[in-house]
């Protein structure tokens, strides 16, 4: 059986939960850029786009989970902004570090507020808003953990939800095997990068753990750099 047969579920840097400092910096300084660079950030707004009615009256809540420094927040707050419509957001993530450079990041931005905390906690099953998003994020579950956040998300959110995650392909692979070794000065990067592939999706998987969560109406769609965009209809 070959690496990209079946997900891989090797722990990333990141997701040690106390990791910080300058290890971190530079890490979501380089997410940030190769976001930028391959085109990624698209494939969340274009969700939105779909979501979100362009009714110029209504203000909507959407909490952006796993949110880390908050580039995504930034992405969707001005994109928002520029199509007129009204949005409040709030970032989630366990690491309290990653929250504090959020912060740091978005401080001139009103309409942004942010909570850490885990999303396995109790009280994180009590948040109530519009729609949910994760960006290069559920790669980091393991199908049992998945359906669980999936449920949660469903009670949580009442239009629905725009995942943005990695295919899982030897291209992929080797792209940013290869782009990380030439031009990352994190470790971090380089060591996860690579495996984030190797842990992320194929149309299979995704939609295994969709209908196993019970969720309804949904869309998988391919989009370039490697990503797949999963939109949920709740409503």
């Amino acid at each position: 059986m070959g690496k990209f047969d079946q997900r891989c579920y090797d722990k990333e840097i990141m997701d040690d939960l106390e990791v910080g400092g300058e290890i971190l910096k530079q890490t979501l300084r380089e997410l940030r850029t190769i976001n930028r660079f391959l085109g990624g950030n698209h494939v969340t707004t274009s969700g939105l786009k779909i979501l979100l009615s362009k009714d110029k009256t209504r203000e909507y809540t959407i909490a952006d989970i796993g949110c880390g420094g908050g580039d995504m927040l930034r992405v969707m707050a001005d994109w928002t902004l520029k199509h007129g419509i009204k949005c409040k957001f709030l970032g989630v993530d366990a690491n309290e570090h990653t929250i504090g450079m959020a912060k740091a990041n978005l401080k001139n931005y009103s309409n942004i507020s942010f909570l850490t905390q885990n999303i396995f906690d109790k009280e994180f099953e009590k948040i109530k808003v519009d729609v949910v998003t994760c960006t290069l994020f559920t790669h980091h579950f393991n199908d049992e953990e998945l359906i669980f956040l999936l449920r949660v998300f469903k009670k949580s959110a009442s239009l629905g939800m725009v995942i943005n995650d990695l295919h899982r392909h030897p291209l992929a692979y080797y792209s940013i095997r290869l782009l990380t070794a030439l031009f990352s000065r994190s470790p971090m990067v380089q060591n996860d990068g690579p495996l984030s592939v190797l842990r992320g999706f194929t149309r299979k998987d995704i939609k295994r753990v969709l209908q196993k969560s019970g969720m309804g109406a949904f869309q998988i769609q391919w989009n370039w750099a490697f990503r797949w965009r999963v939109i949920c209809r709740f409503n």
